[in-house]
């Protein structure tokens, strides 16, 4: 009896320590299951679009259309949680996916898939403000960023073995037959996950407590009129981190070009994949310490460390020209998710009370609209050279970094009673 009651005493204290609530749990589980769906078939769509007769432009314009709808979808998404709620928001945005899933396992031509990639492709993207602005209801202050690392690290589950599944899908059936499948399989899961949402998160409380007019009782659908609304340390977070991601997409598509082709000993296949697996094992590894201590004290010191990381690795990447040197450059690449989360968090905390979902997204939004310059300034800059395209890379990372550590900005921490009561 004394041992049951230990396990549980002791199962309870993780669960408090990660910021694991019935909501939360219900949050997560979605994650997982839609998001495995998600990586079993999206990640072969090129090849299954190859096979039903589509050509090269047709894959060219389903990446086009991924980076165009992750920027497009943020806004409406926010917008939508902060009007209806994040449940029954979340509701609206599985049954969209589920109807992209199942138009492709339907009508199997490329045209379709087109299609029916409009509802599903950019699910992470419309969902994210609604998620973000869950957990920020559901969790005490001091656990806020502790909530959002959870989500980061729970949505690399997926990432690491959908690709997996799918590939074994392949394999066992054929190109055609094998990614219909696991559409079908991404159907069955999403709706496991709509019905676990649907019993697990809670309804969302009326905000009565917004002395603030601050968005009103009613969202603010105009992204123009809630930009004003935008604080000045949110703008000043929201434009370094514009030259930061600069810094991130300017050699993004041609990190693996550099690898297997440009340098003097290339990297096989095999040995690219373990680049990749190093990069997200550094990642995880990182996440709960620095969710730890974000939430006890100041989050600018571990967003600013992330700057730096991501400022790093196109010069280290520039001097790493054998797979002992690489090993070292994706090391640095995981880190540069050393404060994501906490970067999460902190655009919730200088968000307004009442209207943070679409703050978050109208966030998102202006953010990669512009970011989605820097890959096609990417490609001209490799043209010149790939050291020209690293260098320009690294450069945008140091005004960036260097903009954050001097005029960024947060909330002041809580004392221990305005936590406990938040």
């Amino acid at each position: 009896m004394n041992t049951s009651k230990s396990i549980k005493a002791r199962a309870s204290r993780l669960t408090g320590f990660l910021g694991l609530q019935r909501s939360t749990t219900g949050l997560l589980a979605m994650v997982v299951l839609l998001g495995m769906g998600e990586r079993m078939a999206e990640r072969f769509l090129p090849i299954y679009m190859l096979a039903l007769g589509g050509g090269v432009l047709a894959i060219g314009l389903l990446q086009a259309m991924d980076n165009l709808l992750s920027a497009l979808y943020s806004f409406p998404g926010g917008y939508l949680s902060d009007r209806i709620g994040t449940k029954k928001s979340l509701l609206i945005f599985n049954l969209v996916a589920m109807a992209g899933f199942a138009l492709v396992i339907l009508i199997p031509t490329w045209q379709a898939v087109l299609a029916g990639a409009v509802l599903f492709i950019s699910w992470s993207a419309i969902s994210l403000p609604a998620t973000m602005s869950l957990i920020y209801k559901v969790l005490p202050q001091n656990k806020r960023t502790m909530g959002v690392t959870m989500h980061s690290l729970v949505r690399r589950i997926p990432m690491a073995l959908g690709p997996l599944l799918g590939g074994l899908f392949i394999s066992l059936w054929g190109e055609r037959d094998g990614v219909r499948l696991a559409f079908v399989a991404a159907l069955v899961m999403a709706a496991m996950a709509l019905i676990l949402q649907q019993m697990m998160i809670e309804d969302d409380p009326r905000n009565n407590n917004v002395t603030s007019d601050t968005c009103r009782l009613t969202p603010e659908k105009n992204p123009l009129k809630l930009f004003a609304l935008m604080n000045p340390s949110l703008k000043g977070l929201l434009v370094t981190d514009i030259l930061i991601r600069f810094c991130e997409q300017i050699p993004y598509a041609f990190v693996v070009v550099w690898c297997m082709k440009t340098i003097a000993e290339p990297v096989s296949a095999i040995q690219f994949g373990m680049l990749t697996t190093i990069e997200m094992a550094t990642a995880v590894l990182v996440y709960i310490p620095v969710a730890y201590l974000a939430d006890r004290g100041t989050k600018k010191p571990f967003v600013l460390m992330t700057f730096v990381f991501f400022t790093l690795f196109p010069l280290m990447l520039l001097y790493s020209r054998s797979l002992q040197w690489l090993i070292v450059a994706f090391m640095l690449r995981g880190l540069k998710e050393f404060g994501e989360p906490t970067r999460k968090a902190l655009i919730m905390d200088l968000s307004p009370d009442s209207c943070k979902a679409g703050m978050f997204g109208l966030y998102y939004l202006i953010r990669d609209v512009f970011v989605s310059v820097a890959a096609l300034g990417g490609a001209f800059l490799w043209q010149i050279s790939p050291e020209t395209n690293l260098v320009t890379a690294f450069v945008f990372g140091v005004i960036g970094t260097v903009g954050f550590a001097v005029f960024g900005r947060e909330i002041p921490v809580a004392s221990p009673l305005q936590k406990e009561k938040s």
